[in-house]
C-alpha cells in the first residue's frame, strides 16, 4: 500500500480527552506513518497487522475509531467489518484501492462510515477522522426530531422507532439526522455528502447508496418497500413527513 505525502507530519493541538484510533495494515511503513499523524494529532494508537490480531485488539481494546485496510492477506477487511458489525458500532474508516468500486460498495453497505482510497494523502485521513469522530460527540446539538414514529435524539445519538432502539453507525446517524431536521425536502446525493462528511473531500455519490441501504433495513418494516426513506428517482432521497 502506499500512501502520497510523506513530507514530515504538521503539530496538530492535542484533544482534551485523547481518543483511541485502531490501525489495521500489514504494511509496517503505512502503518508507523499514519500512527505518527494520528499521534502529533492527540491520539492514542494500537497496530494490527493481519484480520485476527484486529478483532483481539478492538474486542480488548475498545478504540474509538478503526482504520481498516481492506486488502489484508487472509481474513480481509471485509471480513473484519463484517465480524465487528456483529457486536459493535465502532465508526470504521477503510483504505481502498482506487479501482476497487465493488469493495467500496460492500465495505459501506456491511457497516464502514467511510473510506479513503489509495495513494492518500495522511493528513486527508486524519481529517476524515475527525469528521467521524465528530460526528459520535454527544451534546453538540440538543435536537429531538420526530418524524411520525421516528424519533431521533441528536443529543444522545439515538434512535427509537415505533418504541424499539435502533442501533446506527455514525455516519447512519448523521444521514438521518439531517433529513430529519427537513422531512419531505427532497436532498441530492452530493447534499448528503456534505452533511455526513464535514470536510471538502472529493467523495464517492454511491456511498450515500450504501448507506440508505443499511438504514432502511434498520428503519423500515420491509425494506424493500420502504415507507420513510424514500427514493426521488433521478434527484435523491427524502424522508417522508407522516
Amino acid at each position: 500500500m502506499r500512501a502520497g505525502g510523506l513530507g514530515r507530519p504538521p503539530v496538530y493541538h492535542a484533544a482534551r480527552k485523547m481518543q483511541k484510533i485502531l490501525i489495521v495494515d500489514d504494511e509496517p511503513k503505512i502503518a508507523r506513518l499514519v500512527r505518527d499523524y494520528l499521534e502529533r494529532g492527540g491520539f492514542g494508537v494500537s497496530i494490527a497487522r493481519d484480520g485476527p490480531e484486529a478483532l483481539m485488539r478492538a474486542r480488548i481494546e475498545h478504540p474509538d475509531l478503526v482504520v481498516l485496510d481492506l486488502g489484508l492477506p487472509g481474513l480481509d477487511g471485509l471480513d473484519v467489518t463484517r465480524t465487528l458489525r456483529r457486536g459493535s458500532q465502532v465508526p470504521i474508516i477503510m483504505l481502498t484501492a482506487r479501482d476497487d468500486e465493488t469493495d467500496k460498495v460492500i465495505g459501506l453497505e456491511l457497516g464502514a462510515d467511510d473510506y479513503v482510497t489509495k495513494p492518500f494523502s495522511p493528513r486527508e485521513l486524519v481529517a476524515r477522522i475527525r469528521a467521524v469522530l465528530r460526528r459520535r460527540q454527544p451534546g453538540a446539538m440538543t435536537d429531538l426530531l420526530v418524524v411520525g414514529g421516528l424519533v431521533v435524539d441528536v443529543e444522545r445519538m439515538q434512535v427509537i422507532i415505533e418504541g424499539q432502539a435502533a442501533e446506527l453507525t455514525a455516519s447512519e446517524f448523521a444521514l438521518l439526522a439531517a433529513m430529519a431536521r427537513q422531512p419531505g425536502r427532497v436532498f441530492t446525493r452530493s447534499q448528503l455528502l456534505d452533511a455526513i462528511h464535514g470536510v471538502a473531500f472529493e467523495s464517492y455519490e454511491r456511498a450515500i447508496d450504501a448507506h440508505v441501504k443499511n438504514l432502511r433495513r434498520k428503519i423500515e418494516t420491509d425494506p424493500h418497500a420502504p415507507q420513510r426513506l424514500l427514493t426521488v428517482y433521478g434527484v435523491g432521497y427524502r424522508l417522508a413527513d407522516v
